[in-house]
């Protein structure tokens, strides 16, 4: 919802498409105005989940092979020359993985575990479902062998500190509600040590030391920093909770 930012470079990149399909879950911006001027088919639905948002659209298309994006998402001019190509020909594989490069600060991150953040977006219609109850990072499930394309979708993730502040806030405060759904309340003293104190810092030194997060200057040490205390505030916030303080 309130994509009004984001929504014309994303479907100023989908316009060759056959049909775009928007789901807007309650926008009080301009966004249903700015998809229908790109002649989108818009639909409301409840925010009910973000794999369940997903399938709505996914049961709105009509066409035999969908291309699955987020408002914040752009596809590159040649992965849009890529994918027409693909699907001009007979395609050997029934969903493709999609390599994403993410903008976090004003940079875009290529090192620390963050590129290529291939993501699975291109498939026939009704060949996949959106895993549902899984919090925001729910994913397609596609049985069968994969290909992969070789161009990026760029992913205009985090801009600005504030936006990422924001989403790692409620992003945590979503996970953690999961976590205390299965038990992994961490509510004895090792567990919590474990999980909210050394799994933060083992994450931090794996992606910024191994996986090269340190080529990405200082904006991927404040990535790298800030991802490792997201990681401490779902299993704090699972804890505060077990414990009756929400």
């Amino acid at each position: 919802m309130n994509e009004e930012a984001n929504l014309p470079r994303t479907l100023e990149s989908v316009r060759w498409a056959d049909e775009i399909i928007v789901v807007d879950s309650g926008s009080r911006d301009r966004t249903i105005e700015i998809a229908q001027s790109f002649g989108a088919k818009t639909s409301y639905h409840a925010f009910g989940g973000h794999g369940e948002q997903k399938n709505v659209a996914l049961d709105l298309c009509t066409q035999d092979w969908i291309l699955l994006l987020d408002a914040d998402e752009v596809l590159t001019p040649k992965l849009q020359a890529e994918i027409q190509a693909l699907l001009a020909g007979e395609p050997k594989f029934g969903a493709y993985w999609i390599p994403r490069l993410n903008l976090y600060f004003g940079h875009w991150m290529r090192h620390g575990g963050f590129y290529p953040d291939h993501k699975l977006r291109l498939f026939r219609r009704g060949a996949t479902r959106l895993s549902e109850g899984v919090g925001p990072h729910s994913t397609p499930q596609f049985e069968g062998p994969r290909g992969t394309l070789k161009h990026d979708m760029l992913h205009y993730a985090y801009p600005t500190m504030d936006i990422y502040l924001e989403h790692m806030d409620r992003y945590s405060t979503e996970i953690a509600q999961l976590l205390v759904a299965k038990g992994r309340t961490s509510r004895s003293l090792p567990a919590f040590v474990c999980n909210a104190l050394l799994n933060p810092a083992a994450t931090f030194v794996y992606n910024y030391i191994f996986r090269l997060g340190f080529l990405d200057g200082r904006e991927g040490l404040i990535l790298h920093l800030n991802h490792s205390v997201y990681i401490h505030w779902k299993f704090l916030k699972a804890w505060w909770r077990a414990e009756g303080k929400e």
